[in-house]
């Protein structure tokens, strides 16, 4: 783990502050320190402040990160990912492209299912290999952290193989990785018009030995009309919190105020894009303490144009966070830039809000807010240098991943070449 003195910072953005998620105006205050610099002990904050304070302070040995006057932030915590995965679905964007729906493709048997079919027969080994290429993308873009689901499997094997590819990416101290259980993302081909057998499987197999064998923290459930239901997913999630896993879950995608109201019902830690969420649904999960996970980049990648509320949630003082995911059919994209722009341009998020969202409330949203997502004495020094000048370039500049290098506790590891 690094010693470090990170220095010559045109801006350092600590987010700073509170000790728990950032709401309303919390959310445009970031802490910027000018001229900044940081001081690293062991992997962790030391000590933040001017060049000028943390020169002075700092005594001993330790590495120089000169910044070259640029803008210095928390890395990325992504609160949304599919990053295990065989193949792409590029034929199918091309589909959609010429007028097909994603729902018609789905229903003739591609979008997920193709997926699933795809990565079951994939090695663990091939699949670990294409995953790692995934973490260079997320790595570029600035991202030091990322949720991981499983979901392509959807039988215990396949769900057990994903899980044990993300437990290895783990294990490579590159970007973290925090392993959720996607069982519920579909109804696999051999189980079409036998809903409640593979909710059976789910509830009495895979759970029991997802959880057994700690191979996840959460669980999660893709959960509309056309794929479960709220009266058949309830008893799989009740199921998956007697196991002891959390519950982050799709809400709201296409149909209004249907998952989150269960969302706030279970208390689940997340409810996951809520493009079609309305005020009821928005009261539930603020009274239930629900952070909203919103994902614009499926609603641009899909050709959409119903995208969440989100000035309404901030204006209602909910912990808004943004998330890539990233997945081979409806967010092929790894890029947290990018999300940022689609959140200025179609959410009308200020730069401010929109980097709060993917930091400091994305790392709590997953239990992570005491030690990373923020650059304050204790933490993690997960950090990144980017090649601007101001944080409110970030989203400017769209389309453009800005990371020249990037640290995990105190370590580089990515550099831009």
């Amino acid at each position: 783990m690094g010693n470090l003195i990170v220095t010559n910072c045109s801006q350092l953005v600590t987010l700073a502050g509170p000790r728990r998620a950032r709401r309303g105006a919390e959310m445009r205050e970031l802490a910027v320190i000018h001229d900044g610099a940081m001081l690293v002990v062991d992997g962790r904050v030391a000590l933040t402040g001017t060049r000028q304070e943390v020169q002075a302070e700092a005594g001993g040995c330790y590495e120089l990160v000169d910044a070259g006057g640029r803008v210095v932030l928390p890395g990325f915590v992504d609160a949304h990912t599919h990053p295990v995965f065989a193949g792409t679905r590029a034929d199918e964007f091309q589909e959609r492209m010429q007028g097909a729906t994603y729902a018609e493709i789905a229903e003739r048997g591609g979008g997920i299912r193709s997926t699933v079919r795809l990565t079951r027969d994939a090695s663990e080994d091939d699949l670990l290999a294409a995953a790692r290429r995934y973490r260079g993308w997320f790595l570029r873009g600035g991202t030091t952290t990322v949720e991981a689901k499983s979901g392509y499997g959807l039988s215990l094997d396949g769900e057990l193989k994903m899980l044990r590819v993300i437990a290895r990416l783990a294990m490579e101290e590159s970007v973290r990785y925090v392993p959720t259980f996607l069982g519920a993302h579909e109804v696999p081909d051999e189980y079409r018009g036998r809903m409640d057998a593979y909710i059976e499987l789910l509830i009495a197999e895979m759970i029991p030995r997802v959880a057994g064998e700690h191979l996840a923290e959460s669980f999660d459930a893709f959960i509309e009309p056309s794929v479960f239901s709220v009266e058949k997913v309830r008893p799989v999630l009740e199921a998956a919190q007697l196991a002891g896993l959390h519950l982050r879950l799709h809400t709201d995608q296409f149909s209004a105020d249907y998952g989150s109201l269960l969302a706030a019902e279970l208390h689940a830690d997340t409810a996951d894009h809520l493009e079609s969420t309305g005020p009821h649904g928005m009261e539930a999960l603020d009274a239930a303490g629900v952070m909203p996970v919103l994902l614009p980049a499926s609603v641009y990648a899909l050709g959409l144009s119903r995208y969440p509320a989100a000035r309404k949630m901030i204006e209602m003082g909910l912990p808004v966070v943004l998330a890539t995911d990233f997945n081979p059919g409806s967010s092929p994209t790894a890029s947290m830039p990018m999300v940022l722009s689609l959140a200025a341009t179609q959410l009308k998020m200020t730069a401010a809000e929109a980097i709060a969202a993917a930091t400091i409330n994305a790392a709590y949203s997953l239990g992570r807010g005491a030690v990373i997502g923020s650059l304050e004495p204790g933490k993690w020094a997960d950090f990144v240098v980017h090649d601007c000048d101001d944080y409110r370039e970030l989203p400017y500049f769209f389309g453009r991943d800005t990371a020249i290098a990037v640290y995990r506790a105190g370590t580089c590891i990515y550099k831009f070449s």
